[in-house]
């Protein structure tokens, strides 16, 4: 069988690198590949349609033959590709990894309005503004509680003696040539002149793919130091190479990388490199993902693009709605990447008996367009088109003004949830902040899509204290928002004119899917794992899920282990016997258990985060000071009750794990308790009228 764009590597290649020390279950997984889709859905979007991963037949029988595909998994808030990415690779909550409001955030100034950070940086950048050389924000990009520099996640493979490869997997490559180069080369070095001659050749060249190496490994004699300052436990010795132009002459010596249909990896220009992150089709990343196993590096990490957004095009041009034929045609691309791409893999010698594959998408997307046409369209057989498409744009400076009449300045991170700033970072129980969050919440649009008038958009409100409980306070308070509005996800919030002479209400077709708020269909994906030590459990439709739990699944797998405790668990409902130690293999009924109680009361979409978000809303939007400083206190004091109890519980539930010790059913049960008491004391809050 001839294999369009492989390397001709002989399977050796893809033996296991000598020294890397993976091992669960029964010492067989030899290789780990980890693929992360940008809103790619298993659910429908529409319901004569099939989903996307229902016209991706070779990934999605590929999962279910050889393990599960669990359709519950949830997302953090706010649910956006850099922050969900993050807590997907380390298994922590925005509030341990920095990005609460994502793919950019604002962060507050001296003086003025607050500036944009942007979240996809290198893993140890500074904040990132491109329009400020020097922020005034000088933390970490990725920033602990603590105010240090995150785990890094690849970590754990490396000190095993692993080699770890990234296609576009957010910050674990680089991601701009504005502060990665100088972070990583450093200010002085060839590469940043690189980037004075040419910042789009630079870009190329170094940003978007990345490997990290075991130590004294031949793969990166070439490479860099990698730089991890503030690791746990130390980090040196290490090497990395970063960029298309270090990476390819170490994976693909003697000839250039192409994709899985044999073009070369070019960018928008056809020059020879690393083809934007846009361009991150299967057929792209997979080369990279085949490639890089084949020459030993076998532990890769993949981003592939989304399906339903025209890329590489101007801007403005319409997305693609459900059964659209051009969309139609990218899933069967996609398809016909994963089944090369497999096929490509089984002739290296890897498959399901010794690899683990890990595949995600980072949220659901909610579709904002009117009915399709035919009604009856599969998109299939017979194609769907659309007179109307794209989110509802809302002017909200130009709303309260001439609806509610505040001129309050304020900057915003525009989305479908967007994050207020009011200039001065007045404090939560200041009256201009309750002020400000009834105006918003009074707002109305006319709807362009069902002729509704004067609609109401804002579906809940979050203040500081509600933004506790949903982990979205990070270690650097210059960038927690004042508010956050959960709007009905049709819409979308930005800042303009404070007028309304231009619309304040219109569609952008250029943008019809929608993420980033509160809605079932955004916060709910979907997780797929296979091969060794994974339960052939075909669809999970029952498993409670969210994206923390697959870094300590994923380890458990490999035999490996954090150096910090994360805030996710083993999946004990999809992993076989022999991953968990003998210790606790008759305790899975009480693991589970535990572990599904630990999210109700800790996961931001669990029962008590959606529970505790109706009185924070109300208290914002209802008239009573008295009653919005006693919900805050209220909230602050069920996060503190709730932060020791899930302390407790995920201390257990890793223990048992990685380290065998079994669960006593007593505390157990007690713990239990203490979170039906949380739950019920969430369910009965109330704002003082």
């Amino acid at each position: 069988m001839c294999l369009i764009g492989s390397t001709g590597a002989p399977a050796s290649a893809a033996q296991p690198q000598p020294g890397c020390q993976l091992g669960k279950p029964a010492g067989s997984v030899q290789h780990v590949i980890y693929l992360q889709f940008d809103n790619v859905h298993f659910d429908r979007d529409n319901p004569n349609v099939p989903s996307d991963l229902e016209q991706m037949p070779h990934l999605l029988n590929f999962l279910t033959s050889n393990g599960a595909l669990l359709t519950q998994e949830h997302t953090p808030l706010i649910a956006h590709t850099g922050g969900d990415i993050v807590t997907v690779e380390t298994g922590l909550y925005p509030d341990r990894h920095g990005l609460a409001v994502t793919n950019s955030y604002r962060y507050f100034t001296p003086a003025g309005p607050a500036r944009t950070g942007v979240a996809f940086t290198y893993w140890t950048d500074p904040v990132f503004d491109p329009g400020a050389a020097s922020p005034s924000d000088t933390s970490f990009n990725m920033v602990g509680p603590d105010g240090q520099n995150v785990p890094a996640p690849w970590v754990p493979f490396t000190r095993a003696g692993c080699n770890v490869g990234a296609a576009g997997t957010a910050n674990t490559v680089l991601e701009n040539t504005s502060t990665d180069i100088p972070t990583v080369f450093g200010a002085g070095s060839p590469q940043a002149q690189a980037v004075s001659s040419s910042a789009e050749q630079a870009f190329t060249d170094y940003v978007g793919v990345a490997v990290h190496c075991a130590q004294a490994s031949s793969v990166c004699a070439s490479g860099h130091a990698d730089r991890l300052p503030q690791e746990p436990g130390g980090y040196t010795g290490f090497q990395g190479l970063f960029g298309h132009k270090e990476v390819a002459p170490a994976i693909s010596p003697g000839s250039p990388l192409t994709d899985l249909n044999g073009q070369p990896l070019e960018d928008a220009a056809g020059r020879q490199g690393f083809p934007g992150f846009d361009g991150l089709t299967p057929a792209v990343t997979l080369s990279y993902i085949a490639t890089m196993q084949e020459h030993g590096i076998p532990v890769t990490f993949g981003y592939i693009s989304d399906a339903h957004d025209p890329h590489n095009v101007p801007p403005g041009t319409p997305a693609y709605g459900p059964g659209q034929a051009e969309y139609t045609a990218v899933l069967k691309d996609y398809d016909a990447a994963f089944d090369a791409f497999f096929s490509r893999l089984a002739s290296d010698g890897i498959n399901a008996s010794n690899t683990l594959f890990v595949v995600a998408a980072d949220e659901g997307d909610h579709f904002v367009g009117g009915p399709p046409s035919p009604a009856d369209c599969d998109g299939v057989n017979v194609p769907c088109s659309y007179d109307q498409i794209g989110e509802i744009s809302v002017n909200l400076t130009g709303l309260l003004a001439t609806q509610a009449g505040v001129t309050t300045p304020f900057s915003v991170h525009a989305d479908s949830a967007p994050a207020i700033y009011l200039d001065g970072q007045p404090g939560r129980e200041d009256p201009s902040v309750h002020e400000f969050a009834r105006a918003l919440a009074s707002l109305r649009a006319d709807n362009p899509y069902t002729g509704a008038n004067n609609e109401p958009f804002a579906a809940s409100l979050a203040g500081e204290a509600e933004m506790r409980v949903l982990h979205m306070l990070t270690g650097d308070p210059l960038r927690t928002p004042t508010l956050v509005l959960f709007q009905d996800p049709n819409y979308f919030g930005f800042t303009g004119p404070g007028d309304c002479e231009r619309p304040c209400v219109s569609l952008s077709p250029g943008s019809a899917w929608n993420h980033g708020d509160i809605s079932p269909d955004i916060n709910t994906t979907w997780l797929g794992l296979a091969g060794p030590g994974v339960r052939r459990a075909g669809i999970d439709r029952q498993t409670w899920t969210d994206q923390t739990d697959v870094r300590p699944t994923l380890l458990a797998l490999a035999g490996l282990e954090d150096s910090y405790t994360s805030d996710g668990r083993v999946l004990f409902e999809v992993v076989e016997d022999g991953v968990l130690p003998p210790g606790v293999v008759d305790q899975r009924t009480l693991l589970t258990a535990l572990g599904r109680d630990f999210k109700r009361i800790n996961a931001p979409v669990g029962d008590l985060g959606l529970a505790t978000l109706n009185p924070a809303t109300a208290a914002l939007e209802g008239a009573s000071e008295a009653g919005l400083a006693e919900v805050d206190a209220a909230l602050d004091a069920l996060a503190m009750r709730r932060a020791g109890l899930a302390s407790r519980m995920v201390t257990a539930l890793q223990a048992a794990a990685f380290s065998g010790q079994p669960l006593d059913p007593a505390q157990v049960a007690g713990m239990q308790q203490e979170a039906q008491a949380l739950l019920a004391t969430a369910r009965t809050l109330s704002p003082v009228k």
